[in-house]
């Protein structure tokens, strides 16, 4: 999601559908829904992690990026 009032990126889960998605930065409802493409890893078979050339869903190495924290869904952690 995306806050239109403080520019907040990042992922939130919601429970209930019908709840409106709120800002987890600065409350306002004022948001907007964000695709992301899913990750596809490389390398080895068998490989759970991403390796050193891969990206997150961000297009960033992970810790490059300000929206990209590091290892999670987007980036191959299962």
């Amino acid at each position: 999601m995306k806050c239109l009032d403080c520019g907040y990126t990042g992922e939130v889960l919601l429970i209930d559908r019908a709840a409106p998605m709120q800002c987890p930065s600065c409350g306002s409802q004022a948001t907007t829904k964000l695709m992301s493409a899913p990750s596809s890893l490389t390398g080895r078979s068998g490989q759970h992690l991403p390796g050193p050339q891969d990206t997150a869903c961000c297009g960033s190495h992970p810790g490059q990026a300000a929206a990209c924290a590091g290892p999670g869904s987007c980036c191959g952690r299962r």
